[in-house]
């Protein structure tokens, strides 16, 4: 069974049928079943809670989570992907315990209706809104914000239903077993990337800005500031040579770390690869250096030095310390990926020492052919910035 077309996955919305929505495998490479908020019925969520398994929750826009007053569960967000639950919700009229599907569907009914107020509303509840991001997949890619879109591209309320799938057993339904799914109940699938994709090819989150020539000590780039009309974030593409090319060209996608890229901090390496991203590129005279500021994403200087300062005191590594804190779970890479778009790129040779998020930016009409590994950057390698004092050491993985 192959994936459906986006065009046809919206039909199956705008009728009030449910369809699967399948994750990448950046992210949980999971299969949510999904239907539009203002087409829940109690039917609907009995189907979900019988044979998806999973949590049912509603995923809102944040107007209307600011609207009803769902505040977010917890201050300090350190789950793994950074899902952003609200307080659960039950309406105050129609429904007895709140947890029959009857009931389920009364409160999703009453989310979305236009007329209710926060007091309509009674907290905590039986159905758990999640809060979906300001502009889409196109910032952040899960199958939270591709209901609420798909739903609005189908012309209903910007508002979905979701449902991890499960196997019988209990454990998580990957795709041999989603298509398995979907197959047994006449379901169409699509995935994540392929909405990406669709959203693309019909609109655009940021603008050119400014852009002048900027000479550096590693050769003369290309300045060009783009920002994110969502959010007002200006980004920096630094470019070098023709990058309009059918052949690779070379990219660091580089995230805004200021301990780092302005004070030289020792405790991570990041700094040191946006030099080295530079330098390579410079040497091969044709890349980009994308500098992308999320300020308002999980990787914020609070949560940086939070991270930093759970390093210090467990002796964890980085990743560990980033469990713990959350920094970093909320990459907002469809920004990124439009800019390099725009910049005519689409086949790209990724400068990391990680393995590229191939499924995060191909949904973004751009190629990854492969990465090139980054290392000290030559300038730096003879100078005391090399005599590094000793990190904590990395300890095994907690299961």
């Amino acid at each position: 069974m192959s994936f459906t077309s986006i065009a046809d996955a919206i039909a199956e919305i705008r009728e009030g049928r449910m369809i699967i929505i399948v994750d990448d495998e950046d992210r949980e490479n999971e299969g949510d079943l999904v239907c539009a908020a203002e087409k829940a019925t109690p039917e609907i969520v009995n189907f979900m809670a019988r044979y998806a398994r999973g949590l049912i929750c509603l995923p809102l826009t944040e107007e209307r989570c600011d609207e009803l007053h769902l505040t977010t569960q917890v201050a300090d967000n350190t789950s793994f992907l950074g899902t952003a639950f609200t307080v659960s919700i039950d309406a105050r009229k129609g429904v007895t315990t709140g947890i029959s599907a009857a009931d389920r569907a009364t409160t999703i009914q009453a989310a979305v209706d236009p007329q209710t107020r926060p007091q309509d509303l009674a907290r905590p509840g039986h159905v758990f809104p999640l809060r979906a991001k300001k502009g889409g997949v196109l910032v952040r890619p899960g199958q939270t914000e591709a209901s609420v879109d798909i739903a609005r591209i189908a012309g209903l309320y910007p508002a979905g239903v979701i449902c991890e799938i499960m196997n019988e057993d209990g454990t998580m339904a990957r795709l041999p077993q989603l298509k398995e799914f979907a197959r047994d109940h006449n379901l169409k699938m699509i995935i994540v990337a392929d909405l990406v994709r669709y959203r693309i090819s019909k609109e655009t989150l940021v603008r050119r800005a400014v852009e002048t020539d900027l000479p550096t000590v590693y050769g003369r780039f290309r300045a060009v500031a783009y920002e994110n009309i969502i959010n007002g974030d200006v980004h920096l593409a630094m470019v070098m040579g023709n990058v309009e090319t059918d052949e690779p060209v070379l990219v660091r996608v580089h995230t805004e770390n200021v301990t780092c890229d302005m004070f030289g901090s020792l405790i991570d390496d990041t700094g040191f690869q946006l030099h080295t991203a530079l330098e390579k590129i410079a040497a091969a005279g044709q890349g980009v250096v994308l500098y992308l500021r999320q300020r308002e994403h999980s990787l914020d200087l609070v949560n940086q030095l939070r991270t930093y300062a759970v390093m210090q005191e467990q002796n964890v590594s980085k990743r560990e310390a980033s469990l713990e804190t959350g920094y970093g779970v909320d990459r907002d890479y469809g920004v990124g990926a439009q800019i390099l778009h725009d910049l005519g790129l689409r086949r790209i040779l990724l400068l990391t020492n990680h393995p590229p998020k191939v499924a995060a930016l191909e949904g973004f009409a751009l190629e990854v052919v492969g990465n090139v590994l980054l290392g000290q950057p030559a300038h730096l390698k003879d100078s005391p910035v090399e005599q590094k004092q000793p990190l904590p050491e990395k300890r095994e993985q907690r299961t």
